[in-house]
């Protein structure tokens, strides 16, 4: 049905428990391409025991080359990005199916919901130690939310042929902040008009796991700070705030699919601030040559 592909670092505790999710509450058959970055922590072991496809590069990829590795294993028609610290819950693959089928074509972004470290707050620990899986099953569809415009960038799916011809992830993104918004960017200039957030299509997220684990590292880099939010500003002229608020809606309750945004006083105020900040990074560039972002 799917290629779920799932970058991981070192966080076999954590990519376990995904898997284990998926191989238990998936009713469709998926394909799942873990690529691991280093695997130091016995990764390859257990992904060869478990007899999965994956790849792998001997340094931490990012997110973004990461992907898009393992993507040219995919052998289905849709690809599925998954964090390694994410928990599947029942029915997930049914609700991105049945809106597929109900889409008709394949011009689409969908995501689905992340519970506890994402829109829809539950707490059922926040780490694999303290993870209470039965009262997840329990009540992971108790609590009410809706369809909304934009994503919660993943789980996300696209289509393959789609991923293909926008060139899945910008790998200037290292090692992944700012990329999201940038697929979507890019998915919004090849004509995309659906971006949408599935409420029943559930995932648990521990939240930043690998982040956590290597924060005040002196060389392993997991999170980029701001980096991304500026590369985003000097590759589109506009901010990801501006383009998440003006164009994608995000958060907004689902009505319809997207059209171009409304220019009203808000857009051009906005966007002028965008102007501003983009001159001055271009400034701040051009006067000082070894500033790096």
């Amino acid at each position: 049905m799917f290629s779920i592909i799932i970058p991981t670092f070192n966080n076999l505790k954590y990519l376990k428990n995904c898997i284990k999710s998926i191989k238990k509450n998936s009713k469709f058959n998926h394909q799942i391409i873990p690529h691991v970055n280093v695997g130091s922590d016995g990764t390859i072991d257990f992904l060869k025991e478990e007899k999965l496809e994956y790849t792998y590069s001997k340094y931490n990829s990012g997110i973004c080359e990461g992907m898009n590795i393992a993507s040219k294993k995919a052998k289905t028609d849709y690809i599925l990005y998954s964090h390694d610290d994410f928990y599947f819950c029942p029915e997930w693959d049914t609700v991105l199916k049945s809106e597929i089928d109900k889409i008709g074509h394949n011009k689409f972004y969908l995501s689905g919901l992340m519970m506890n470290n994402g829109p829809l707050s539950f707490d059922c620990g926040n780490s694999i130690e303290e993870f209470d899986e039965a009262k997840l099953l329990k009540n992971y569809n108790n609590k009410e939310y809706f369809d909304f415009q934009g994503s919660t960038w993943a789980p996300h799916l696209i289509h393959k042929r789609l991923w293909e011809r926008v060139g899945g992830f910008s790998e200037e993104y290292y090692p992944g902040t700012g990329s999201d918004p940038d697929l979507n960017m890019k998915l919004w200039k090849e004509g995309v008009r659906i971006f949408k957030g599935l409420n029943k299509c559930r995932v648990y997220h521990f939240g930043s796991t690998v982040t956590r684990q290597y924060k005040h590292h002196p060389t392993i880099k997991t999170e980029s700070g701001s980096k991304g939010s500026k590369i985003f500003l000097l590759k589109w002229g506009i901010s990801i705030k501006f383009f998440k608020k003006k164009y994608l809606l995000s958060g907004k309750r689902y009505e319809n699919s997207l059209n171009d945004p409304i220019k009203n006083i808000s857009y051009f105020l906005n966007l002028f601030l965008c102007k501003l900040n983009y001159f001055y990074l271009k400034l701040i560039y051009s006067k000082f040559k070894n500033f790096k972002i």
